[in-house]
């Protein structure tokens, strides 16, 4: 049995974490903007961190597990 919990959340997260989709963070005009399809280079390396550190909590703190089959 393949165990699918990681595959699941990283890919929840790498859509929901896509800067510019639900908010960006830095924005270009105030430090959150939410909604505004928009990035900058800077927003992309702050969205890379925030998703390596919750993919790590998830994955090996919490330690999610999904088998299927």
């Amino acid at each position: 049995m393949a165990d699918w919990g990681p595959i699941l959340i990283a890919v929840i997260f790498f859509v929901l974490l896509s800067p510019g989709l639900l908010f960006q963070m830095p924005g270009r005009s105030r430090c959150i903007e939410f909604g505004n399809f928009q990035t900058s280079g800077i927003s992309i390396l702050v969205h890379s961190i925030l998703y390596f550190a919750i993919l790590c909590i998830f994955l090996l703190a919490i330690g999610v597990h999904m088998y299927l089959g």
